[in-house]
């Protein structure tokens, strides 16, 4: 039976976050960025704050943590968030996917640079071939069109790295909030905040909103943002962080498949070839540390 939740687990999780850059897609066709960000905050933080009351989850931070909530507000949620959106103006969903997909390499790069983390020679070696070959799939896709896409290419990369850093600043304040507290408020703020703004600089008119961009943004706000999450985390609880973060390795494969069929963007035959490379690099920086050490130890003992 636990093997059976694991794998609905997987499979939730894969699904959602492969079909959410296709959704994101589909949300600013007709919807502006901020906007469609903030509605999407909207639509998720209701249902988020009355599971918080049926499940007696705290919605705020412990004391002394909630400035870092209002943080995570801006910084996890508003600025990412509307730059994926941005992003997915310029940029194919399998790209953006395949962008994403190195979120454990990114996490790796932030945890060295600003905790100071040792790395293991292989870690080192995956985080190497990833970069490599992500800046060649990337390069690849300015060419073939002609340099039009990288301000969509530098909005994901940010975003990537914002939600990184954020992923970083909490090991460092050893923040161990319910993942429903993480999202509840944070999305409730991002989505007032999101809607004001775009009030003011997007004048977004309700009436040229398409019926299938409406659902896309309650798809992304309520089924991806919110069952996506949850899921993940459940996984997280029934199996190692290694396996579950295999889950990086499927949602691209996805996303270029719907993208395929919706838009018939088909991704260029290197790109496909570089796709193994890049999950090896990024398999090599998901091996858990525990083993890495355990490992080293090992070979010492031999020596």
């Amino acid at each position: 039976m636990n093997k059976i939740i694991i794998i609905i687990l997987f499979s939730l999780v894969s699904v959602t976050w492969g079909t959410t850059w296709i959704a994101m897609k589909v949300a600013i066709e007709t919807i502006p960025p901020f906007f469609a960000t903030g509605i999407r905050f909207l639509v998720a933080s209701p249902l988020l704050i009355v599971l918080a009351y049926y499940t007696k989850t705290p919605l705020l931070f412990p004391y002394g943590q909630r400035w870092f909530q209002f943080f995570i507000s801006i910084f996890y949620f508003s600025i990412p968030f509307t730059l994926m959106l941005y992003g997915g103006i310029y940029v194919s969903s399998s790209i953006a996917s395949i962008i994403f997909s190195n979120m454990p390499v990114a996490v790796l790069i932030v945890s060295f640079l600003y905790l100071k983390k040792r790395l293991f020679l292989t870690q080192k070696i995956g985080m190497l071939i990833s970069l490599i070959t992500l800046l060649t799939v990337l390069l690849v896709e300015l060419e073939s069109q002609c340099f039009f896409q990288w301000k969509g290419i530098l909005a994901l990369l940010f975003a990537l790295f914002s939600h990184a850093f954020i992923y970083a600043e909490c090991q460092k304040k050893c923040c161990n909030v319910s993942v429903i507290t993480f999202n509840a408020l944070p999305s409730l703020l991002s989505g007032i905040l999101l809607s004001t703004i775009s009030w003011f600089i997007e004048s977004p008119d309700i009436y040229t909103f398409s019926n299938r961009s409406i659902l896309a943004i309650f798809y992304l706000g309520d089924f991806s943002g919110i069952f996506g999450i949850l899921s993940y985390f459940y996984l997280q609880k029934k199996v190692s962080a290694f396996y579950a973060s295999t889950v990086f390795l499927i949602f691209p494969i996805i996303a270029g498949f719907l993208e395929n069929y919706f838009y018939k963007n088909k991704i260029l035959l290197c790109q496909m070839w570089f796709i193994f490379p890049l999950i090896i690099g990024i398999l090599l920086t998901l091996i858990p540390v525990e083993y890495l050490e355990k490992n080293k130890k090992l070979n010492n003992e031999k020596l």
